[in-house]
């Protein structure tokens, strides 16, 4: 009994083992927690650093202007993506693109970039227009188009305004011509018994509403005075830049596109060449600078918020007309 008493451990007193074994457990769950904590701030400075060059890209333009007033340069504007007030490409940015571009005496001729399927008339006279007061006032200063992908519709309406417009052989060009896409859906509202109401002050207040029977009368007012009109600004714009160059046909200004070739063939083109051909080439300085304003990103939500707001109450009329 001495002996059995003898091997037996005094109540409530671990063994050594397990002493050593609970405090091997409670020190790691120590350093495991240190190890949390460790990497718990090493996240938040990585989160902290983070935001704190978001809140700088936020606060400071992305401009995208390299090298301007350093010595002779090629200046390069952009026209990309559909042309449109308050999208990425508009003519507010290209006009003051070209206008800051012209202002550097660095620069000894302008490209205008070009990869656009096309997008609002108005937008694209706009730029036009402007093009032509620059060279009024610069006469020295050369402004060329040179066409990648794709220059068609508004995007041509603005190319034609430049000295000469350059395209790759397989570039698409052309596109001269207004589209109004619309649906009707009146069949579908009487199988589905459903009954239009809408009252107006103005008797072509709902002008092409797509719930209603088509007016002829509305459809042939949309057709002279709309759709035409904007077609001969457009085609009368194409005659003055472009000048006895254009191989004048039927189809030149049907809306048909054509490739680099057959557009240089036309007359909706001068010859072939990309960017650094022609700066280098042509206007004579290889530098390359972009004058390609970039907005601010909280300047670019609010604006497209502004005009998503706009266009919801100019309705389907005004939303509808592209150059594309």
């Amino acid at each position: 009994m001495t002996e059995q008493h003898a091997e037996v451990r005094e109540a409530g007193k671990p063994a050594d083992w397990e002493r050593n074994l609970l405090e091997k457990v409670l020190l790691a769950g120590i350093a495991e927690q240190r190890r949390a904590r460790r990497w718990g701030i090493a996240f938040k400075l990585v989160m902290l650093g983070y935001l704190g060059i978001t809140l700088w890209l936020v606060a400071a333009p992305f401009d995208a202007r390299t090298g301007g007033g350093s010595g002779r340069h090629t200046a390069v504007v952009d026209v990309v993506g559909t042309i449109v007030d308050g999208g990425d490409t508009n003519a507010t940015s290209v006009i003051e693109g070209l206008r800051d571009a012209a202002k550097d005496k660095g620069t000894k001729g302008i490209i205008l970039r070009m990869n656009s399927p096309g997008g609002s008339p108005v937008q694209s006279s706009y730029v036009w227009q402007d093009i032509r007061r620059l060279k009024q006032e610069r006469p020295d200063l050369p402004v060329y188009a040179v066409v990648s992908d794709l220059c068609a519709s508004g995007c041509y309406y603005v190319a034609s305004a430049a000295d000469k417009i350059y395209v790759n052989p397989s570039s698409v060009v052309g596109s001269i011509g207004v589209i109004m896409p619309g649906f009707g859906f009146v069949e579908a509202l009487g199988k589905l018994g459903v009954e239009r109401r809408v009252l107006t002050a103005g008797e072509h207040k709902a002008l092409l509403d797509p719930f209603s029977p088509v007016s002829e009368a509305e459809k042939l007012h949309i057709q002279q005075n709309v759709l035409n009109a904007i077609h001969q600004q457009f085609i009368a714009a194409v005659r003055q830049g472009r000048g006895d160059r254009l191989k004048e046909s039927p189809e030149l200004f049907s809306g048909l596109v054509w490739t680099g070739d057959e557009g240089i063939k036309l007359g909706l083109a001068d010859g072939l060449g990309d960017v650094q051909a022609v700066a280098k080439t042509v206007i004579g300085a290889d530098k390359i600078v972009n004058f390609t304003p970039r907005q601010r990103w909280l300047e670019r939500i609010s604006q497209r918020v502004g005009t998503s707001l706009a266009q919801g109450v100019l309705g389907a009329v005004s939303a509808g007309l592209d150059l594309r």
